[in-house]
């Protein structure tokens, strides 16, 4: 994402500070994840998708496919998201298509809760666990999910989550941008 970023901002003619302030987030922070330092959540990356006016799958294009009927990303052609290893990992799922307002993603949420930040966004939110379990967290309640489960919310409810078990889990997370 960190190339996909600054050219996106470069192109539009905006500084950091400009960014930083439209998607409320602190210049540092997109710094870097400029630099490919930091991996925004899902809920920062549509921040920055709305701010910048794109959506949010331009962020993490190398280059911007043209208008499709549909979009077909093979398992062996996700694009990952998060290049440290540490907390989660992101996989793009759908290229761009033109406009959407449903941002598909797998998800292998961390081990624990070291991320003690809530996430929460505009829209819904539908997870489905494909391999492992998942504790999500909603503040005032905690739901355990097993492989095959499906939970689906709205965003706003602030939320984390967190594999259980021995292996990370891996989860579908569809995200319906009402932005």
């Amino acid at each position: 994402m960190s190339i996909r970023l600054k050219l996106l901002r470069k192109k539009l003619g905006i500084t950091l500070e400009v960014l930083a302030d439209k998607a409320g987030m602190t210049k540092s922070y997109l710094s870097k994840v400029e630099r490919g330092l930091n991996t925004p959540s899902i809920a920062a990356a549509l921040k920055l998708a709305r701010a910048l006016n794109v959506n949010v799958e331009e962020l993490f294009a190398e280059d911007a496919p043209n208008q499709a009927r549909y979009s077909l990303v093979r398992s062996g052609e996700r694009q990952p998201l998060a290049g440290s290893g540490e907390g989660p990992g992101y996989a793009v799922l759908a290229n761009q298509i033109g406009q959407r307002s449903l941002l598909p993603f797998l998800i292998s949420p961390p081990m624990d809760f070291s991320d003690s930040t809530f996430k929460e966004h505009l829209g819904e939110e539908f997870l489905f666990v494909h391999e492992g379990r998942v504790e999500v967290d909603f503040m005032n309640e905690r739901v355990i999910l097993e492989r095959g489960d499906a939970l689906y919310f709205n965003a706003q409810t602030p939320h984390r989550l967190r594999s259980l078990g021995e292996q990370p889990a891996q989860l579908l997370v569809v995200v319906h941008d009402a932005g």
